[in-house]
């Protein structure tokens, strides 16, 4: 039996806190029905929650302390026995009804979630940036469905976002085409490579990508743990030797979630059933609370 120690707040007892008027707001998307690889991605949302028993609620790098972030787990949505082509439609309904929180923290789940998360913030998504992580440009045909390889050409194509709003970073080598490359290069999507990120580091990309869409109102931001080198994610059925570490996908999304344009996030391709010794799983939670610890330092609403 784990032993309680009240000067060592965990973070699954911070997100039990079920405050009313939540800042954060989280949520369990368990779908896997659209991906292209044999997945159990809808059994991440439960097993991810569970790990969050091993985390502290302070980023001792930083000296943050989210302790006191209001915070609301909405639970998981019933979605994980739809058909892939069902599921669009039902998250876009589910979205639209939730509570309004500074930020939306979604826990998939596969990557097909993003495109109706994203097209359920507004009906004209001119004004919305999507910054992704990803190994992947998620630009694939619609020959096989809304699959998780298809949500950034879905957005383009059937709910109109611009191209010039979307930024993916951490391209990995030998992981997409030069036929979709050229999609992307057509569209005006900014691809950031794991090469350019190794150039540059990790801060100036994520500072280049927030001030590409500085002009939008809001942004949401697609973390898909498989960016990840394989070595930190081998419960990522998409992840392969080269990518990120988990302390630069971890420092990444706390810059992108200090800024309070970005409004909704989520973190999707993790495998519950494919995990080696919860690596993948503690890299996600890792990465999630690292969001959470990003907003904890934002410009924060009176009373908060």
């Amino acid at each position: 039996m784990a032993i309680s120690d009240p000067h060592w707040p965990r973070a699954d007892v911070w997100l039990a806190r079920d405050d009313d008027d939540p800042e954060i707001l989280v949520v369990g998307v368990p779908s896997s029905k659209a991906s292209l690889s044999p997945s159990r991605a809808d059994l991440t949302p439960l097993a991810v929650r569970e790990r969050f028993g091993r985390f502290s609620t302070f980023h001792g790098e930083t000296g943050i302390e989210f302790g006191d972030v209001k915070v609301r787990d909405a639970g998981n949505w019933p979605v994980s026995e739809l058909d892939m082509n069902e599921i669009p439609e039902a998250l876009v309904d589910l979205a639209s009804g939730l509570p309004e929180a500074p930020l939306t923290l979604y826990l998939g789940g596969d990557n097909a979630i993003t495109r109706p998360l994203v097209a359920a913030m507004s009906d004209d998504l001119t004004r919305v940036g999507v910054i992704t992580f990803d190994a992947h440009h998620d630009v694939r045909s619609f020959d096989a469905g809304p699959t998780n390889g298809t949500p950034i050409r879905g957005l383009i194509e059937h709910h109109g976002l611009p191209g010039d709003n979307v930024v993916q970073i951490g391209i990995h080598s030998f992981a997409n085409s030069a036929h979709y490359r050229d999609y992307c290069e057509a569209r005006g999507i900014r691809v950031i490579t794991m090469a350019d990120v190794e150039y540059a580091g990790i801060a100036p990309t994520v500072a280049e990508a927030l001030d590409r869409l500085s002009g939008c109102d809001t942004i949401y931001v697609d973390v898909d743990l498989d960016v990840l080198d394989r070595a930190f994610a081998p419960g990522c059925p998409g992840s392969r030797p080269g990518g990120m570490t988990v302390r630069q996908l971890a420092r990444a999304v706390m810059l992108c979630a200090r800024q309070p344009k970005v409004s909704m996030m989520d973190f999707v391709e993790v495998d519950a059933a494919a995990d080696v010794n919860g690596i993948t799983l503690d890299a996600l939670a890792h990465v999630f609370l690292s969001a959470v610890a990003g907003y904890a330092a934002r410009p924060r609403r009176p009373g908060s």
